[in-house]
């Protein structure tokens, strides 16, 4: 059996541009096992899909487009874009907002995920312990929303994977 090896590849292509990303501090992951758990166990007992964690790349575009969100999740339905790596549109992508990541994850990133019509992305940002969640309200042009927000205590929902609410003070306690 042919192995293929390959380096861990913490590089995202934006606009054509390959650009190489930190890798996460402790913090960052601990965040996100903490969403992961929370996301997962639902998403599981349901039976609505499949959520990924970084890094596994995702194609939105051949040789312009591939990210690695921090956790992203799939329906059941639309799994046919996990093969190889994802390639197409996820039904939700998060991005943990990291020191130097701001601008990258709440315009770069949401521009680009508007752009190919992701339904839900969640910025979670730890230093407000802070989490919003946008969502797509209409056809092309995509635009964003926020569907909802909780900051330090309260419970964001998520539009997509239904009935999935996340209490803030979990997350970030």
């Amino acid at each position: 059996m042919e192995t293929i090896e390959r380096d861990l590849d913490l590089t995202e292509i934006i606009n054509g541009e390959e650009i190489m990303g930190p890798s996460p501090f402790g913090r960052h992951q601990k965040i996100a096992k903490k969403l992961n758990r929370a996301i997962d166990r639902y998403v599981e007992v349901k039976d609505l899909g499949e959520l990924f964690f970084s890094p596994l790349d995702v194609i939105l575009e051949e040789g312009m487009t591939r990210l690695q969100p921090d956790l992203f999740f799939i329906r059941k339905e639309n799994m046919d874009i996990f093969q190889d790596w994802v390639r197409g549109v996820p039904d939700m992508v998060c991005e943990i907002v990291s020191p130097g990541t701001y601008k990258k994850d709440t315009d770069t990133k949401k521009e680009i995920y508007e752009k190919y019509g992701v339904p839900e992305y969640w910025i979670v940002l730890p230093e407000f312990k802070a989490i919003k969640i946008l969502t797509i309200e209409n056809e092309a042009p995509h635009k964003y929303k926020t569907h909802s927000f909780a900051e330090l205590e309260g419970i964001v929902t998520s539009k997509v994977i239904e009935g999935l609410q996340i209490d803030v003070k979990d997350i970030f306690g």
